[in-house]
């Protein structure tokens, strides 16, 4: 590319604090022409898994990092030769001179004002590999299963043909779509993704198949050779602490340190809410999403919030200020492939029970899948923690840093109870409600959570809430 300059893209701040991330995957290599805002890297933060899009029009010129390396926000990651006009309107061949000109560089998750087209059109090498390029033994990470593959050099094994997120996949190996999650668990275990036929969806590689090719390994040997992490002894296996597991322990250890945590527990009869539930998941108002116990205890907490505000609050240290919330950005924990994951509904106050669960749904499958934005899981103001789903009545939760409360729903269980001055067999499930003892009294937290379990004993008792 004549009269070009050089341009350093250097790692930007993907928001709520974050200091790194890992690179998964690269989506071009060097010499490479790539389009205004087309995807060219994959990249893990602590939160999420994100598509970084290209600030510039031209030439990739150097790859900084290799697959795997955790890179610092504002540390180099790539460069590119772009044309020495590109400070102004910069045409992309074969592009209509007006698009060109609405086109202009965006950062990481505004968005852009056109869409990115065209593949990547590799410039002749002389068959020389890329500098940074995956190893033969290396699993090769991919990007979602709506992007095409990760190149890799001529000398690493069979080639990764680039296919487009509507094309037909033909059966075969080369061919490769993957969730993070799905590709995590064969880094783990040293599978070569490029070894399997994708089973799924348009030939996704699913999880059940990496299973099935850990149970085929007869023998060590059976398995790609690769790199193993390093043990002091047979007996024992260690792991990078890193993603979303350490900033889980550092949020962890940073709340337990400076809230002063208190707990309080409840028993609740939930028989009738149980009778509830299942009248719900057979009305055709509900037939297109998922109703659960967290769904209606979800509800509930909204509305209770309403009227318990210190129960939605922030202790602001800086300013020396309480700040009480009248939005409610409910955070519901779940438990995905990459660690304990707090996706949020923001403004959950104002949707109905079929909006909630809607919302709940979207939120926990783009965790588990891998898909989430940092934007998805920050701003929150109140947490609630379903630990029934793992057979355990109750706990003392950890509060999510910045907020005031956090409760916990125990499994739900039939014991005998006290019902109508008789001995009956009912279902029963324990709250945990941890609340910060410097925003909420112990009168205030067991207001709450009594407000909370009557509701949940006679949902009958919502129509006075709502």
């Amino acid at each position: 590319m004549s009269n070009t300059m050089e341009k350093l893209f250097n790692l930007p701040d993907l928001g709520e604090g974050l200091t790194e991330s890992e690179i998964l995957s690269w989506r071009v290599a060097e010499g490479d022409t790539v389009a205004l805002n087309q995807v060219i890297a994959e990249v893990e933060t602590a939160k999420a898994v994100v598509e970084l899009p290209s600030p510039f029009f031209g030439v990739v010129k150097r790859l900084y990092e290799p697959v795997g390396a955790v890179v610092d926000v504002g540390s180099p990651l790539i460069s590119f030769d772009v044309p020495d006009n590109s400070g102004a309107t910069v045409a992309v061949p074969g592009e209509p001179a007006g698009d060109a000109a609405r086109r202009q560089p965006t950062l990481v998750g505004y968005g852009a004002a056109a869409e990115p087209s065209g593949r990547p059109a590799r410039r002749a090498r002389g068959g020389a590999p890329a500098p940074v390029a995956a190893a033969a033994s290396d699993p090769v990470p991919t990007g979602r299963a709506s992007q095409a593959a990760a190149p890799v050099s001529a000398d690493s094994g069979p080639g990764l043909r680039l296919v487009e997120p509507h094309d037909p996949v033909p059966q075969g190996i080369g061919y490769l779509r993957a969730t993070p999650p799905v590709r995590k668990l064969a880094r783990d275990h040293n599978i070569d993704l490029r070894a399997l036929r994708g089973t799924g969806t348009n030939g996704l590689v699913t999880r059940q198949d990496v299973v099935q090719a850990l149970e085929a390994a007869a023998s060590p040997e059976a398995l790609p050779q690769g790199p193993v992490p390093p043990a002091s002894t047979a007996g024992e296996t260690r792991t990078p602490i890193r993603g979303v597991r350490k900033a889980t322990a550092a949020a962890m250890v940073a709340s337990a340190f400076t809230a002063p945590h208190a707990t309080e527990f409840l028993s609740v009869d939930v028989t009738e809410t149980m009778a509830l539930l299942e009248r719900l998941r057979a009305s055709r108002r509900f037939a297109d999403v998922k109703i659960t116990v967290t769904t209606l205890v979800a509800k509930v907490v909204t509305l209770a919030l309403a009227r318990h505000r210190t129960l939605n609050s922030h202790w602001d240290e800086e300013h020396g200020e309480i700040v009480e919330f009248r939005h409610v950005n409910l955070g519901i924990a779940a438990s995905t492939g990459r660690g304990l994951m707090v996706p949020v509904i923001h403004n959950a106050q104002d949707l109905d029970l079929a909006q909630l669960a809607a919302a709940s749904g979207e939120l926990t499958r783009a965790a588990r899948e891998g898909t989430i934005t940092p934007a998805q899981l920050g701003g929150g103001t109140f947490s609630i923690s379903n630990v029934g789903v793992f057979g355990i009545d109750g706990g003392t939760p950890i509060l999510s840093p910045g907020q005031a409360g956090i409760l916990a729903v125990g499994q739900v269980r039939k014991m005998p109870w006290e019902h109508l001055e008789k001995i009956a067999l009912r279902q029963v499930m324990v709250l945990s409600l941890s609340f910060d003892h410097r925003l909420v009294d112990g009168e205030q937290g067991a207001r709450f959570l009594s407000e909370v379990g009557a509701i949940l004993e006679d949902p009958a008792l919502v129509m006075g809430l709502a």
